[in-house]
């Protein structure tokens, strides 16, 4: 790894780095968003016409490919750089590809016969786009062993791509092929990436010494798994062997999680928020797995994945990235982030643990679950709008 050291003389530290606008303005839009949800789930409001989008597959795509995509593009080609050495998109370029994204999810409030296409023309750009400027650092150093995450970057806009096929008429299942696709192509990066960066995180954060435990069999078995699981949740509707290969994931990274655990690590909020996203994750197959034998609310599996799993992970990635990189002491965070990260722990609970004791109350929860998110990323922004748009605290670049 090559340690890049450069003083902050450019006129626009906010396009330094990716994780700068992409964090700040994927933050805004999962207040906006989920806001524009509560209205329109409540008081059963529609989307202009002209997208022909009903608002539970508007809701759906714009937390995967909006605010999902957003906070991982941010990651990832921060992330890059860091382990390629090699400068990633940043100035223009950069500003460039965050009007894609920007452009892509306004459009679905302009009631305008174009707007449908704007919209994902804007998205397969922004798609291009960060497939090409991921690509670039790891061809120029010939680091081919991040092509792994580079595919799941593909795969991704492939989703995308199929879910607008089906949004055209094109495809017939592609919009439910688009979504299911993208949050467990999500789900699976989130896993990739956690593996190689949680353990790390603890070993370095608690105030112990401490050894995580990681195994070699578990790391190899892992990526195989998730594809099948993919393959077979989203592709080919066999409910026994779906459930088969949840059950195997539920134990397998249940096993994984309980090799990093310390007790250390509940007096560090940017290591404790971590681990409780995982363990979403975890009760998600366990609910899959569940789903084969009892009576289950699907949409329990899908939000623990995808509310506790991944909004909680991505949160609590900003929270610690955004402070490392603007030269800040990571391991002194901002009080108020136990408030943002309870929050959105609320949530999870109240979308996912709630409904299993009344599920006749099930609005409410939801309603209940949108205001605790809203709340967690109003403070979250709070706080780190200002980290986020200002120079690095120590003179660098980034």
């Amino acid at each position: 790894m090559i340690n890049i050291k450069e003083t902050n003389n450019f006129r626009v530290s906010f396009l330094h780095l990716s994780f700068r606008p992409f964090f700040l303005f994927g933050s805004l839009f999962a207040i906006i968003s989920m806001a524009v949800w509560f209205w329109l789930y409540q008081f059963e409001h529609t989307l202009p016409a002209s997208h022909q989008l009903l608002p539970t597959i508007w809701h759906a795509h714009e937390m995967i490919y909006g605010y999902g995509l957003a906070i991982i593009t941010g990651f990832l080609l921060t992330a890059a750089k860091n382990w390629t050495g090699v400068r990633t998109l940043n100035g223009m370029p950069l500003l460039l590809l965050a009007i894609f994204w920007l452009i892509a999810r306004i459009s679905p409030a302009v009631d305008h016969a174009a707007a449908p296409n704007v919209m994902m023309a804007m998205d397969i750009l922004f798609n291009i786009g960060l497939c090409s400027a991921f690509l670039y650092p790891i061809v120029k150093t010939k680091q081919w062993k991040q092509l792994g995450i580079w595919v799941l970057i593909v795969l991704l806009s492939v989703f995308n791509i199929l879910f607008y096929l089906g949004l055209n008429g094109k495809l017939q299942f592609g919009m439910e092929w688009g979504i299911s696709g993208g949050l467990y192509t999500i789900l699976s990066l989130i896993l990739l990436v956690s593996r190689r960066v949680i353990p790390f995180f603890i070993e370095r954060g608690v105030d112990e010494n401490f050894k995580p435990t990681n195994r070699v069999w578990l790391d190899r078995s892992t990526p195989p798994l998730l594809a099948a699981f993919v393959l077979f949740e989203v592709f080919l509707p066999y409910p026994v062997i779906t459930a088969a290969i949840s059950l195997t994931l539920f134990l397998s990274q249940a096993l994984r999680l309980a090799g990093w655990y310390t007790k250390g690590i509940w007096q560090k909020p940017l290591l404790s928020i971590l681990f409780i996203a995982y363990g979403w994750i975890i009760i998600g197959f366990g609910l899959k797995t569940a789903g084969l034998f009892i009576t289950v609310n699907p949409m329990l599996a899908l939000h623990a994945f995808a509310l506790g799993g991944i909004g909680l992970m991505t949160l609590g990635m900003m929270a610690r990235v955004a402070l490392g990189h603007t030269g800040r002491n990571v391991f002194e965070p901002p009080n108020v982030l136990k408030w943002v990260f309870a929050f959105m722990v609320f949530a999870s609970l109240l979308r996912i643990v709630f409904p299993l004791a009344l599920p006749q109350l099930n609005a409410v929860w939801v309603g209940m679950s949108q205001i605790s998110w809203v709340l967690s990323f109003t403070l979250f922004v709070w706080v780190y709008a200002p980290i986020l748009y200002l120079p690095r605290v120590d003179g660098q670049y980034g």
